[in-house]
């Protein structure tokens, strides 16, 4: 049987070894990086190779992508939009904080925090893509959901007001599946 550690309170700390093996256990699938973001950052790289010609390959910063969360998807998204030669920003929805807190130092020399934080509506349209993008003359909107995320009312609205006003709209859910899409959209021989 394993040993238990006491503490100089007098109380029993377990063993560290079983500790170490009941995390083990609770771990989530070590996240693999798909080809397809390793080839967007060689592109990458070699882009930048060729616009930094007399900086030594060492002293480049390494090009790093996800897809393993939304705002990694959305990035890695518009980079390879960019280096496809089309045009593509981010889109802000949530709006703007105002900070009316003022803070001052009272006699006895404490600081003090007084006033309040407000969240601004913001003036972009409810429900809007989060990726707003024009490949090949054409308005695309790309909505990046990760995981269980869904579509709400308004971003089913959204889209079915972009597709009948002749946009095109795609769900991003991992860079495979978007590069597959947007090489049969938009790279067709």
């Amino acid at each position: 049987m394993k040993q238990q550690k006491e503490s100089p309170a007098g109380f029993t700390q377990p063993n560290e070894a079983n500790n170490s093996k009941q995390c083990k256990d609770k771990k989530k699938p070590r996240y693999c990086k798909p080809e397809s973001i390793k080839q967007l950052e060689c592109e990458l790289w070699e882009q930048k190779r060729i616009k930094y010609p007399n900086i030594p390959s060492e002293c480049l910063a390494p090009i790093k992508h996800t897809d393993k969360t939304a705002n990694g998807l959305t990035k890695a998204i518009i980079a390879f939009i960019k280096l496809k030669g089309g045009q593509a920003e981010r889109i802000n929805t949530t709006g703007r904080l105002i900070d009316r807190r003022k803070t001052y130092t009272d006699v006895v020399r404490f600081k003090r925090t007084i006033g309040s934080v407000e969240w601004v509506k913001g003036t972009t349209t409810p429900g809007s893509a989060d990726i707003s993008a024009t490949v090949a003359g054409k308005s695309v909107k790309i909505e990046v959901k990760i995981g269980a995320d869904r579509q709400s009312e308004k971003q089913k609205q959204y889209q079915s007001d972009i597709e009948r006003a002749g946009g095109i709209y795609y769900i991003a859910k991992d860079f495979t599946s978007f590069v597959n899409w947007y090489n049969e959209m938009f790279e067709r021989s």
